[in-house]
């Protein structure tokens, strides 16, 4: 959904004006999206002098497919620049400690207006538009608090009523969508409708062709689904898992709550219909086979 009447705010990474943040503070476990294990607070051997990346152009060849599909929200850049003022932990180990803290709970918070900000453009969802912002306003001003007011944050108590206001707007929109004429024909589902619910086990289900317009897939597990060419209009995806889904000539530009680490993780082609805020994955320049 495009984010055309919300608020300003950059919720993408920009990795130039970070310091490395999610190469060093998060951990990783040796996996296939891993070449070898890192605790969290321990430097990426990958990481340069200028905090980027040693092996960048190669990451998905070198076994960091992980690194490739993974998103800050841009919290990186605002905890390098503004929450610590531009200060290092590589120069400072009281900066060092505090800030690998609150990366992540900054991380939780621009992930949360990613979808808020999505809302709020909703026009279905005009009803509920005020409070939205409001909520808006409120995990702004968490994310952009002093280090010692983050680390003090009750993040569930903030997330919970803006999750509720989230259901709330997705059910509306999801209503308008399926309540227009369908675009075109559309393949027999090959499962029971009744699969199609919130944390469904989807696990390589094959869904192309299907209509499944204003389906309710929150944190539904599609690794490996095949929804080549399914209609994902109003399809409520926050949470879902798309690792290696096929979405070759799928329709989501108008998705509801896609991200980008969602879209980075499944397999597409230049037929893939993707929302205008998000970019189109370079490995999916050849059509998938």
């Amino acid at each position: 959904m495009a984010p055309s009447s919300a608020p300003e705010r950059t919720l993408a990474a920009d990795c130039a004006s970070c310091s490395g943040l999610c190469c060093v503070a998060l951990a990783f476990a040796r996996s296939a999206d891993f070449a070898f294990d890192k605790p969290a607070g321990e430097e990426c051997v990958n990481l340069d002098d200028g905090f980027g990346c040693r092996i960048h152009p190669q990451l998905r060849e070198r076994g960091f497919k992980g690194c490739t599909v993974f998103d800050c929200f841009g919290a990186g850049q605002l905890v390098t620049r503004h929450t610590f003022d531009g200060r290092s932990w590589r120069d400072n180990a009281g900066v060092r400690t505090e800030m690998f803290a609150v990366f992540p709970i900054v991380r939780q918070l621009h992930e949360l207006l990613w979808y808020l900000r999505e809302a709020i453009a909703m026009p279905a969802a005009a009803s509920i538009r005020a409070t939205l912002r409001a909520s808006w306003d409120a995990v702004t001003s968490a994310a952009d608090a002093e280090p010692a007011l983050i680390l003090a944050l009750d993040v569930d108590e903030l997330r919970a009523p803006a999750a509720a206001l989230l259901r709330e707007a997705a059910r509306l929109t999801r209503e308008a969508a399926t309540a227009e004429p369908t675009g075109g024909t559309h393949t027999p589902l090959r499962i029971k409708r009744s699969r199609l619910a919130p944390g469904a086990d989807l696990l390589g289900a094959d869904l192309r062709g299907a209509d499944l317009r204003g389906a309710e897939l929150r944190g539904a597990l599609l690794i490996g689904a095949d929804l080549r060419s399914a209609d994902l209009t109003a399809a409520e995806l926050i949470g879902a898992d798309l690792r290696d889904a096929r979405l070759d000539g799928a329709d989501l530009h108008r998705a509801i709550y896609l991200t980008q680490p969602q879209v980075d993780a499944a397999r597409g082609d230049e037929t893939t219909r993707l929302p205008a805020a998000l970019m189109r994955p370079s490995h999916w320049h050849h059509p998938s086979r």
